[in-house]
């Protein structure tokens, strides 16, 4: 990048952060964005890209200075708490200023049915008094809290295959959003669904599961998000595209 031109990072992976690079490429902002690489064949941003970990927050905030970053856009998935963390401890040590870019929750509708949790272990005790038939898409990393559940059957709906401990009835499926209403109502249908576990990541990629979950009468729990550092939020790729203009002049 140009040494004239602003430089920006954009901890990224969700699809707000892919469409705030292909913004800041068409407004002439220079940029790089990162992402962690837990996902095999991710869908990669326009513009430079970063594949890999910091090595914590002080990783962070050295490379920061190293790369003259002037500001930081923290666009990750709203339950990656740790990079959350360790950005705002980064930028805060660097002098950096800090946007997060955070799509809003899902929240209930009159039909909806939710039973919402604040966490994944509680989740899971809520699975093992319900049994039945579970659709669970809380991501490949989470399955193993749900390993030692008897009483439940799962459909495990992952991108990538699991590597942890499987629950002992189970089948996965590998598959990548968006999903649409028809196809998630077919797929509840078929598998005979009655419990439906997910994370309240918000947007609009996965929400039609929610959707047809309440057509059926089928039951939620919803993990809420964790809590997250002090920082300004924005929840539009816009506001934080004029938030970056406003900071650089």
């Amino acid at each position: 990048m140009p040494e004239a031109v602003p430089r920006i990072l954009i901890l990224g992976g969700t699809g707000e952060a892919r469409a705030l690079a292909s913004t800041l490429s068409e407004s002439g902002i220079a940029f790089i964005s990162s992402l962690a690489g837990r996902v095999n064949d991710p869908r990669l941003p326009v513009g430079p890209v970063r594949i890999g970990g910091f090595g914590g927050s002080d990783g962070l905030r050295d490379w920061l200075q190293s790369n003259r970053i002037q500001a930081v856009v923290d666009a990750t998935h709203p339950f990656a708490a740790s990079i959350t963390r360790n950005a705002a401890c980064a930028a805060a040590d660097a002098g950096l200023p800090l946007l997060r870019l955070r799509r809003d929750p899902w929240v209930p509708g009159d039909t909806d049915t939710w039973i919402r949790v604040p966490d994944l272990p509680s989740a899971a005790r809520e699975v093992a008094a319900r049994g039945g038939r579970v659709f669970l898409t809380t991501g490949r990393q989470d399955v193993g809290v749900f390993a030692g559940i008897e009483s439940a059957w799962f459909l495990i709906r992952v991108v990538d295959a699991p590597t942890g401990p499987l629950p002992p009835h189970h089948r996965v499926v590998r598959s990548r959003g968006p999903y649409d209403h028809a196809s998630e109502s077919r797929l509840l249908r078929d598998n005979d669904i009655d419990l439906l576990v997910t994370k309240n990541s918000g947007g609009s990629l996965t929400s039609a599961k929610l959707v047809a979950a309440a057509e059926r009468g089928i039951e939620v729990i919803m993990v809420d998000r964790p809590a997250e550092p002090d920082s300004p939020v924005v929840s539009e790729v816009g506001a934080a595209r004029d938030w970056l203009q406003a900071l650089l002049g």
